[in-house]
């Protein structure tokens, strides 16, 4: 375990995930009372939006309903007639709802199209988004507003809350085994992560499969903030890696794998793990169910919800990516709280320069 100032703040928020995520749900079910969200979704295209580890959070969410699509604010701002077009419901995420960009989006698209509902989901009830032109906005526990640098209660529950407003039901058997479990796997999990970050040489793949993909994106991205950059990282979906990507792969190469629950998917998964196995490059650490006999791994982290639909899986499966960049940086003699501690990222973006929008 660190101690105070190396990295204390971030893995309590990494640790304290399971607890938050039924206060998630509850705030989730006050604010569809309040609004009455369940009318204003029905049968609506719904775009999710987000910047950095919150647009992960975004596309994550979006693919827990059908017709659903995710857009970065970073996109949407420059772009956003184009991908408004058809669209009913826009939902906005954020942490700290600071990003420049997050309120910018808000007042664009209420410009362009003012029939738009727009909803905000937010770690943070004192931002510049809240004070935008918003119709709604959903308040998360206070304690996902994470402290550190990195995203890490504050995406899980941000994507929870943005797949419990399409489909509520599932979403809730699935933090139903979430918390039941979560807590007492974590330190199973932990050792897993532990031990893969020390088998770190000098690259790092990270495997997924649709619907599963804002996980690769976000679990990549933790690698890589969380250690300054220390180590390129590539993420990936398996079918795509004999694309180009494999030339990546190297004899020590640590490459990821986050297993699908649907047999199908894993069926090809498993064939291109078997031909890294046979091309002997690659060591091959699965976020798998540990009765998994099929003995593809070097190693094997517990993966959180293994039965669950992958388009529901990410907020519990990001705990073993965050646990892994946590023990990662910490093995390179960073503070996971600071890993940026020259400024070179900043907990929230600076730098950006609203431009006025162009006249039509």
């Amino acid at each position: 375990m660190s101690g105070p100032g190396q990295g204390s703040a971030t893995r309590q928020e990494i640790f304290q995930q399971p607890e938050l995520w039924p206060t998630t749900l509850a705030r989730v079910d006050e604010a569809c009372t309040q609004l009455d969200l369940g009318k204003r979704l029905a049968g609506k295209r719904v775009l999710f939006t987000g910047a950095g580890t919150s647009a992960y959070a975004a596309h994550a969410a979006s693919v827990a309903g059908a017709g659903s699509v995710a857009v970065p604010t970073t996109d949407l701002l420059i772009d956003a007639e184009r991908h408004l077009a058809g669209v009913d419901v826009v939902v906005s995420l954020a942490r700290s709802g600071g990003s420049p960009e997050s309120a910018a989006v808000v007042e664009r698209v209420r410009a362009l199209r003012p029939d738009i509902f727009q909803l905000a989901i937010t770690c943070n009830p004192q931002s510049a988004l809240t004070r935008s032109a918003l119709d709604g906005i959903l308040f998360l526990d206070p304690r996902t507003n994470d402290r550190s640098l990195v995203m890490t209660s504050s995406f899980s529950n941000l994507v929870l809350a943005g797949q419990a407003l399409l489909r509520r039901g599932a979403v809730g058997e699935g933090v139903d085994i979430g918390a039941r479990h979560g807590q007492s796997l974590l330190p199973a999990i932990e050792d897993a992560c532990r031990s893969v970050a020390r088998a770190v040489r000098d690259r790092i793949v990270i495997l997924s499969s649709s619907p599963l993909q804002a996980w690769g994106q976000e679990a990549g991205l933790k690698a890589l903030e969380m250690t300054a950059g220390a180590f390129p990282v590539v993420t990936e979906t398996f079918l795509g890696l004999r694309h180009g990507p494999m030339s990546f792969v190297r004899g020590d190469t640590l490459v990821i794998a986050l297993l699908s629950s649907d047999p199908l998917r894993r069926l090809y998964e498993q064939d291109l793990l078997r031909e890294l196995r046979a091309k002997r490059i690659g060591y091959l650490v699965g976020i798998a169910d540990m009765g998994d006999p099929d003995g593809l791994f070097d190693a094997v982290i517990p993966a959180m919800a293994p039965r669950l639909p992958d388009e529901l899986r990410t907020p519990f499966e990001i705990v073993a990516a965050q646990l892994f960049g946590y023990h990662l940086s910490l093995s390179k003699g960073i503070d996971p709280d600071n890993p940026s501690p020259g400024g070179v990222i900043n907990r929230v973006v600076q730098g950006v320069t609203i431009h006025p929008a162009r006249q039509s």
